[in-house]
């Protein structure tokens, strides 16, 4: 049986924490997932322009195996300065991989494209260090969804767009997923508030429509107005002991649930990209079933992620889209 974790967060996978900082003028934020000590992290990117730091370092036969924390955020190419900003805390808190006497901590990162949602991009300095810094500062079990974090200024096709977080819970394993849903495409079928994730849904946790009905499914999807740049950004994580290999196949198993829940994904011009930490609390009883099951959750808890973001939002000053909740309650 496949239950939700008690927060239904990323977090019930014990030992990981989440920040979020957003700067409500820029319209813009970074979110922090911390370990409480380092973990096993993948990467898998299936967009075809993806702004990424130390992703390369995540491969299976690299010399770093784990990593300190990973970074999602806002703001295209200027937010990869959030990693650097949760690096300099990590170092001055002891954390990272040791080099000689030094200590380098290691802190994948990717970013989304939010340049053009009605925020005020006239910056004199990168905001985006400052964001990352203060996002680790907020790393907690407990987090908040929709526009906080790296999901502040996120839009869809249609709708803002937003931070959205699932847990499952299966023979013991937990898996979780954190997804700031900034898409080209929609997460909503036809002209109905019902979500494309709408068959994996938990427990009412985006409302509880079920599934849309009398959509053709062969009729060409509705996209951002103009627009084709765009990313939907992600991190599945579990407390199964994997390898980076192993945890790498559980990032690529998870854009499944990135598939599901939007229409389209994975085009030529976003950076859609799944992170995969594993804390290794838990042994696998089973080398080949068990991470098999862990690639099918994390999908699972990224579908639901992603419409819990969209389902999450909240209107602010200056915004472009509506909400779900604006448009369809």
């Amino acid at each position: 049986m496949i239950v939700p974790g008690p927060r239904n967060l990323i977090t019930d996978v014990a030992g990981l924490r989440v920040g979020h900082a957003s700067d409500a003028r820029i319209k813009t934020g970074a979110t922090v997932l911390l370990g409480d000590r380092p973990f096993v992290a993948g990467v898998h990117v299936m967009g075809g322009a993806p702004g990424t730091r130390e992703t390369d370092l995540l491969a299976p036969d690299k010399t770093v195996q784990e990593a300190d924390a990973l970074v999602l955020s806002g703001g295209s190419a200027f937010g990869l300065d959030a990693a650097s900003g949760v690096a300099d805390a990590l170092r001055a808190m002891g954390r990272g991989f040791a080099v000689g006497n030094q200590t380098v901590p290691i802190v994948p990162g990717a970013i989304l494209f939010d340049l053009i949602n009605g925020g005020d991009k006239d910056w004199g300095q990168n905001p985006y260090k400052a964001l990352g810094g203060a996002a680790l500062a907020a790393a907690s079990d407990r987090f908040e969804l929709g526009s906080f974090g790296a999901g502040t200024g996120a839009l869809i096709a249609d709708l803002k767009g937003g931070l959205g977080s699932a847990s499952a819970v299966w023979n013991g394993y937990t898996v979780g997923a954190l997804v700031a849903v900034n898409a080209l495409g929609r997460v909503t079928v036809g002209d109905g508030p019902e979500f494309w994730a709408a068959p994996y849904e938990m427990a009412g946790e985006f409302g509880g429509l079920g599934m849309a009905r009398g959509f053709e499914p062969g009729s060409v999807p509705p996209v951002k107005g103009g627009e084709t740049r765009n990313t939907t950004i992600a991190i599945v994580a579990t407390d199964a002991a994997l390898t980076q290999a192993q945890a790498t196949r559980m990032a690529v198993a998870a854009h499944d649930g990135m598939a599901r829940a939007i229409y389209p994904s994975h085009t030529p011009m976003d950076g859609d990209l799944v992170f995969a930490a594993a804390t290794g609390a838990r042994p696998l009883v089973d080398p080949v079933a068990v991470p098999m099951m862990l690639g099918h959750l994390a999908a699972l808890c990224l579908a639901r992620a992603i419409a819990r973001g969209v389902y999450a939002a909240t209107t602010a000053p200056g915004d472009v889209m509506p909400t779900w909740v604006a448009r369809f309650r």
